[in-house]
């Protein structure tokens, strides 16, 4: 079946979407400096967990996060925060997310070939700092884009941001014409709790698994080439709000992250799925490229199982996990330019991604 917008020629011919829809044309991945996970615990939460009869606990949870090596702008190694105040924390992520920031945009500009002053819309994903001027302001000043240019800013979304974010991009590039730029930013090693006495599983998990990283994606009409972003789709479910949190403290922001989360997405994932498949005329058999966000190994176990995907499937997703950790918004986009990357890319993907809310996000992108 010939999806819309894909618009077929003689064999060997280049495709041209000339239907209005957005490609990915262009994407941008900057890294701070990464750390081996055994070194992290050896050297720095070893004793951060050594009160309350906590540390063989937090050490078998950090050996199985799925987690090998991570990075982090502010590395505890280095620098400890974990007693730093909130807004000590907030200057500091204007310090280090507007370089990596600027990194990321550059590259997925180049990679889209498409100037700074072209891009009609900005789009920037971040809950893990604010302030005003943002990076969507100071970015948009450092890298030349227009005085006109439109800007969006998601806040507090989480691991999911991207993805709305991404859908937000793509309505304004099919609507005006013109390219647009999205950008997830996340700077989680700001936020790393102060010890206590506790067993507080739910932060061995958080400081376990999450990691810095920043991804940006240029969006262009009618370009050669590239993914187009088919269809977005997204379900709530409200009475499992409080099982994932983000809570502005003194002492940075707080995570919550119940037990009970793959649970939740046992119960929906699959027909989030096959709605979003369905009303564009794919099964899940034809679907060769899965960009799940891996929250965690746990949450890639139940989605493999719920939507019956093989270990090559989510192969892109393990990979992440362990050689970046979650980077929470940014994460989805590391899987995807991972299946970029394969010799042959996948047709149709499938990007997946999961929030609080408790939320769960689905974009269905097809290859011209």
């Amino acid at each position: 079946m010939a999806c819309a917008g894909i618009k077929r020629g003689r064999p060997g011919e280049a495709q041209v979407n000339r239907s209005g829809q957005a490609v990915i044309a262009g994407l941008g991945v900057a890294l701070p400096p990464s750390t081996v996970q055994d070194e992290l615990w050896d050297g720095y939460f070893a004793r951060h967990y050594a009160a309350g009869g906590r540390r063989g606990l937090a050490q078998r949870i950090f050996a199985n996060s799925g987690v090998r090596t991570r990075q982090a702008a502010v590395s505890p190694l280095l620098e400890d925060v974990s007693d730093w105040s909130t807004e000590r924390r907030m200057r500091r992520y204007q310090v280090e997310a507007v370089p990596l920031g600027k990194e990321a945009v550059g590259r997925a500009l180049t990679d889209a070939g498409v100037a700074a002053d072209e891009v009609g819309l900005f789009a920037v994903c971040s809950c893990t700092g604010y302030a005003t001027p943002g990076l969507d302001i100071l970015l948009a000043r450092d890298m030349g884009m227009s005085p006109a240019l439109q800007r969006l800013f998601v806040g507090h979304m989480g691991c999911y941001a991207a993805l709305p974010g991404l859908g937000a991009a793509a309505d304004f590039v099919a609507a005006r014409g013109r390219p647009a730029l999205l950008l997830c930013t996340e700077l989680t090693s700001l936020h790393l709790q102060p010890p206590d006495n506790r067993v507080d599983i739910q932060q061995i998990v958080s400081h376990a698994l999450f990691s810095d990283a920043a991804a940006a994606v240029v969006l262009s009409p009618g370009a050669v080439g590239g993914y187009v972003v088919m269809d977005v789709t997204a379900l709530t479910d409200t009475t499992t709000a409080g099982h994932m949190t983000w809570d502005v403290t003194d002492m940075g922001f707080r995570m919550g992250l119940s037990a009970q989360v793959p649970d939740v997405l046992s119960m929906h994932v699959r027909a989030l799925v096959e709605d979003l498949l369905g009303r564009n005329g794919l099964t899940v058999g034809e679907v060769d490229g899965w960009a799940v966000h891996p929250g965690g190994p746990r949450i890639l176990d139940v989605v493999q199982e719920r939507i019956g995907l093989t270990d090559d499937d989510l192969a892109a997703s393990r990979g992440v996990l362990a050689a970046y950790g979650n980077c929470s918004s940014p994460t989805v986009l590391l899987v995807l330019e991972e299946l970029r990357r394969r010799g042959t890319p996948p047709r149709h993907v499938v990007m997946l991604a999961f929030g609080p809310g408790l939320t769960l996000y689905g974009v269905l992108l097809s290859r011209l």
